[in-house]
């Protein structure tokens, strides 16, 4: 598939590839630069089956040494920013032999480390004379586990051409979705935009100057947006495609959105770091129900719970059991609705609520909360009770100035107006700075 890529590189060689600090690269530079890489590589005896871990913010020099060291059958373990403790501890997990860091200069500096890899996955992969991808879970619903991609497979969606769409890179390097957006836009010779931060007027900013496309977000980050106004200031009438994941959207931010935004086409994504990205086709642009599935993925609900199996599916974990069951099937943790050939995704049944054995759903809760007008964010959680075993609890940050306990008052009558009784909060935390999020993805670690 690698070479397949660098033939449509070639074929591509004087269009533009990536817009980085608001100047363009075509793919003659990526081309160029990855050779320049390899050489590097081999001279420092960076050989095949090596673990190297790439921390890098997506640039012409991080994507040139990505490629590179997947032409050299390296196992590469992706990492964006995280803290130093965490870093220590993701090298011993990953058993990782040298760090190449791309500075925010896109230049690369190389550090040696003590680890020597011997893990069966790693052997696999040695085995089979393919490179490999390591993900990190994101952690939100307990311990980071490290996924291990054969890069073979996880590439093999990518060699149908698709559509060339000058698309906007939202989601970091080493999160699943940040991956697909790159690989889906240099195997279609697109032009992928680059940003410094993801604040809502940067973002808008650069749609207007760089005409994307295609805007890749979470739900979160929609409703930021939608409460900026940011988008009543820049000219974006080049979007033509916002697609969301990563978390489930609030039934009210998608409507919002779409009668924001009513000349673009919202589509809903979904995948794991575990199996990757599903081929996915929303019913309609306010709709939240949405049909899985492309020539590389089956899925099957088993108890409510989505269950895939995948040609991409990972090879295991580095720290933890297999998740597969006996027939190949991974246990995605998500629970759905089926409504014929699509799907409604309610939530992760981990963050399930039980209040006296009774199921609540925080985005059930979280969608009848945020049609409160003065809600910037919110988020529902669950908290120990004695008697009831767990209670529903919701952390609210406000939009504009309002007296806490009276808005607090109006927010459970509102809820007891709208919801079951075990489903209206107990406790309600008032938030006066901006939540923060990973990938602008809720953690209900409150």
């Amino acid at each position: 598939m690698l070479e397949i890529l660098f033939n449509r590189f070639r074929g591509a060689s004087t269009a533009e590839a990536l817009i980085w600090q608001d100047r363009a690269f075509l793919y003659q530079d990526l081309l160029s630069r990855r050779s320049a890489v390899q050489n590097d590589l081999q001279n420092r005896n960076i050989t095949a089956g090596s673990v190297v871990a790439l921390k890098a913010d997506l640039s012409p020099q991080s994507v040139a040494t990505l490629l590179a060291l997947l032409v050299q059958q390296c196992i590469v373990v992706m990492l964006s920013q995280p803290a130093a403790g965490q870093r220590a501890e993701t090298f011993r997990t990953a058993q990782v032999e040298y760090g190449i860091q791309i500075d925010g200069a896109d230049h690369m500096h190389y550090q040696p480390l003590p680890y020597r890899p011997d893990h069966p996955l790693y052997r696999q992969l040695w085995k089979r004379q393919h490179p490999g991808v390591v993900l990190f879970s994101s952690g939100t619903t307990g311990e980071r586990k490290a996924v291990v991609h054969d890069a073979t497979t996880l590439l093999e969606k990518y060699r149908a051409r698709r559509y060339n769409l000058r698309t906007l890179a939202f989601m970091p390097l080493d999160h699943i979705g940040g991956m697909d957006t790159l690989f889906y836009a240099l195997s279609n010779g697109s032009c992928l935009v680059t940003i410094p931060d993801r604040s809502p007027q940067t973002i808008c900013r650069a749609i207007e100057r760089h005409q994307v496309e295609v805007l890749p977000v979470s739900p979160t980050f929609l409703n930021l947006l939608l409460l900026s106004r940011a988008d009543e200031h820049h000219d974006l009438s080049s979007l033509k495609y916002i697609t969301y994941g990563a978390e489930v959207m609030p039934e009210s931010t998608l409507k919002r959105c779409a009668a924001r935004f009513p000349h673009v086409t919202l589509l809903q994504k979904y995948g794991t770091t575990e199996t990757g990205t599903l081929r996915s086709k929303s019913e309609r642009s306010d709709s939240l129900w949405v049909k899985l599935g492309g020539a590389e993925f089956q899925t099957r609900v088993v108890n409510g719970i989505l269950q895939i199996k995948a040609v991409s599916s990972m090879l295991g974990y580095l720290n933890a059991p297999s998740p597969f069951t006996a027939d190949g099937w991974f246990i995605t943790g998500d629970r759905v609705e089926v409504h014929g050939d699509y799907l409604k995704i309610l939530g992760r049944n981990s963050e399930v609520i039980n209040v006296g054995g009774e199921k609540v759903y925080p985005a059930a809760v979280e969608r009848v909360i945020q049609e409160i007008d003065g809600v910037h964010e919110v988020t529902v959680y669950g908290e120990k009770n004695p008697l009831l075993g767990n209670v529903v609890c919701a952390a609210i940050q406000a939009a504009r100035p309002l007296d806490p306990p009276a808005f607090i008052r109006h927010i459970k009558r509102h809820c007891r107006e709208h919801l079951p009784p075990h489903h209206v909060p107990v406790k309600i935390k008032w938030i006066d700075t901006e939540p923060e999020y990973r990938h602008f993805k809720k953690t209900r670690h409150v």
